[in-house]
C-alpha cells in the first residue's frame, strides 16, 4: 500500500469530503446503522459506518472525524464478547483492508494489512510454506484485533500473539502516518500492541512467522484433582498444553500438542462431533434454560462424549483452533502461573457448593485453562509474569438468553483474589484505579494516548470507561447491552 500521507486533505471542502466518502459507506436496510457483536451480547448504533478500501480512504475518514469532532472506532469481525468494538461515533470496518503486502520467507516475516482475518492469513501463509507461531482457539478474527488486545494461544514458553509483532504502521489522530517498532518510536509500539485500538488506526502489521508445521495432539481425560496435582509436569511436558474442565463430571480433558513431521491424521466424525457434539448438546442446553437440574446431566454427557483418548496430526492452525459452537457470554482472566493450583482448587470448592445446592448456579462447560509466557507489553495480562488463563462461558442456545451475571461475579471474585487480570477483549468491571495496581506501566500507556491523541479521536466508550474512568450516561458497563438477563 503506497503512503499518501503528504496529501493535504484540509483544503477539501466539507461537501466534497462527504462525496468522496459516499462510495465506502455500505448500504443499510434501516435509517440507522447498527452493529452487533458475534456473541449477540452488545449492540450499538454508530453515526456512520465506513468500509475503506485503501489508506487514502482511511485518511478521509479521519479528516471528517477531526472536522466534526467525532470518535472513530476500527472494527474487524466483531468477535470480542465485550463492547470493545462498539461506538456511538464513526465505525470503520476493516473488512476490505485484508491483504498480505510482503512475504519474506528467508527472514521469516510477513507484512499484512490489519483487517486480514486469521482464516485468510493461514491460507496465504501456506502458499509460501509458512505458518503463524501460535494461534488462539479461533481464527475468525482479524490480525489487528488480536494484536491490539494481546490475544493468546497456549504454551508456557510462548508469549501472547502480540509478542510476534515486529513493527506497525499507523495513522495517528492528526493524520500523520507513522511506523513504529522496538527500535523506532518504541513507546508507541509497546502501547499499540496491546492498545485497545486507542493509539491510532493500525494499517499494517509486520508479523514474525515460521516454516509451516504440523502438530501431533494427544487428548485424554483424567480426574480433576489428579490433573491439578500433576499440573506443572503436564504443562511442561509439551509445547502447547491446555485443559478443558467439566465441573459436573469432575474431570479434566488434557490436550498436549507438539511439532511433528508425521503425516496428517485428522480425527472427528459427523456423528460425534456434529450431531451429538453440536446439535444434541444445543438442544439439551435449550431445555436446561427451563430445567435447572438438567444442566448437570448435560455436562456429564458432554464429558462422556469426549472421554476416549485420541491422537490427531494436522496442520498447526487446525489443531490450535476449536469450534466456538454457539453465541455465548464469556469471561476470561489471567492469573500468575504460580497461583494456578490454588485458584483451581478454590474454584472447585465453590462449584461443588453450587452443585450441592438445589438452587445453586449451574455453569456450562467446558472451563478452558491455557498458559502463556511472560512479556514486557504494558497492558498485556502476561506482563512480567508467566500466566494461566481461565475462561468460562454460558452458551446461548439458538441465540436465547441465559443467566450468567451471578456466576461470572462469583468466578471473578475468586480469580481476582489470586491476582487475576481480565482479558481485554472480554467484558469486565475494572476501572483505572484497580487497573493501575495490576499494571505497573498503566500510566505510561495513558501518557502515550494523551500525546498521540489529545482530543480522544480513538477513545470509544470502552476506552473512556476503563482507561480514563469516565462515568455517567454513555459510559457505564451496560451502555451497549442488547439483552437484559434474568436476576442470575
Amino acid at each position: 500500500m503506497a503512503s499518501t500521507a503528504l496529501i493535504d486533505l484540509s483544503t477539501i471542502p466539507l461537501c466534497a469530503l462527504y462525496d468522496l466518502l459516499r462510495p465506502i459507506t455500505p448500504p443499510i436496510s434501516s435509517p440507522t446503522p447498527r452493529f452487533t457483536n458475534w456473541g449477540r451480547t452488545f449492540t450499538c448504533s454508530p453515526i456512520a459506518v465506513f468500509e475503506p478500501e485503501s489508506e487514502y480512504h482511511c485518511q478521509l475518514i479521519l479528516e471528517l472525524a477531526r472536522r466534526e469532532g467525532n470518535v472513530v472506532r476500527a472494527v474487524g469481525v466483531g468477535h470480542s464478547p465485550s463492547d470493545l468494538a462498539c461506538t456511538s461515533g464513526y465505525m470503520l470496518r476493516t473488512t476490505k483492508l485484508n491483504r498480505i503486502l510482503q512475504v519474506h520467507v528467508d527472514k521469516r516475516y510477513v507484512v499484512a494489512q490489519a483487517g486480514i482475518t486469521l482464516d485468510t492469513l493461514h491460507v496465504e501463509l501456506a502458499k509460501h510454506n509458512l505458518a503463524m507461531i501460535n494461534v488462539g482457539s479461533i481464527s475468525d478474527q482479524t490480525l489487528g484485533g488480536i494484536v491490539t488486545t494481546a490475544t493468546h494461544g497456549t504454551g508456557i514458553n510462548y508469549g501472547v500473539i502480540s509478542t510476534h509483532v515486529m513493527a506497525l504502521s499507523l495513522l495517528l489522530a492528526d493524520g500523520s502516518r507513522v511506523s513504529c517498532s522496538r527500535q523506532e518510536r518504541s513507546d508507541l509500539f509497546i502501547a499499540s500492541i496491546c492498545g485497545l485500538g486507542s493509539t491510532g488506526l493500525i494499517l499494517t502489521i509486520t508479523l514474525e512467522v515460521e516454516p509451516a508445521f504440523r502438530l501431533r495432539e494427544v487428548q485424554e481425560t483424567i480426574e480433576f484433582h489428579q490433573c491439578v496435582r500433576n499440573m506443572h509436569a503436564l504443562v511442561d511436558a509439551s509445547e502447547h498444553v491446555r485443559f478443558w474442565w467439566f465441573p459436573a463430571a469432575d474431570t479434566m480433558r488434557v490436550s498436549s500438542a507438539d511439532r511433528t513431521v508425521e503425516p496428517r491424521r485428522p480425527v472427528g466424525s459427523w456423528l460425534w462431533h456434529s450431531f451429538f457434539g453440536f446439535h444434541v448438546i444445543q438442544f439439551f442446553l435449550f431445555l436446561g434454560r427451563y430445567l435447572r437440574s438438567l444442566n448437570v446431566f448435560i455436562s456429564r454427557f458432554a464429558a462422556w462424549l469426549v472421554k476416549d483418548k485420541i491422537v490427531a496430526v494436522d496442520d498447526s492452525y487446525r489443531i490450535f483452533n476449536l469450534e466456538c459452537r454457539y453465541p455465548q457470554h464469556t469471561t476470561e482472566w489471567a492469573i500468575p502461573y504460580e497461583n494456578t493450583q490454588a485458584c483451581l482448587q478454590d474454584l472447585h470448592s465453590w462449584l461443588a457448593q453450587e452443585f450441592a445446592d438445589p438452587n445453586g448456579l449451574r455453569p456450562h462447560f467446558p472451563i478452558e485453562v491455557r498458559f502463556s509466557d511472560r512479556d514486557d507489553i504494558w497492558l498485556s495480562p502476561s506482563n512480567s509474569q508467566r500466566t494461566c488463563w481461565i475462561g468460562i462461558v454460558q452458551y446461548k442456545p439458538y441465540g436465547l438468553e441465559v443467566p450468567y451475571k451471578k456466576l461470572f461475579e462469583r468466578f471473578e471474585a475468586i480469580v481476582s483474589a489470586h491476582g487475576g487480570r481480565p482479558h481485554w477483549a472480554k467484558a469486565h468491571h475494572l476501572r483505572p484505579d484497580t487497573l493501575r495496581t495490576l499494571y505497573p506501566r498503566f500510566d505510561d500507556f495513558v501518557h502515550v494516548l494523551q500525546d498521540v491523541d489529545p482530543r480522544g479521536m480513538f477513545r470509544n466508550e470502552y476506552v473512556q470507561r476503563h482507561i480514563f474512568g469516565k462515568t455517567g450516561p454513555g459510559f457505564h458497563g451496560r451502555v451497549f447491552k442488547r439483552y437484559v438477563s434474568s436476576e442470575q
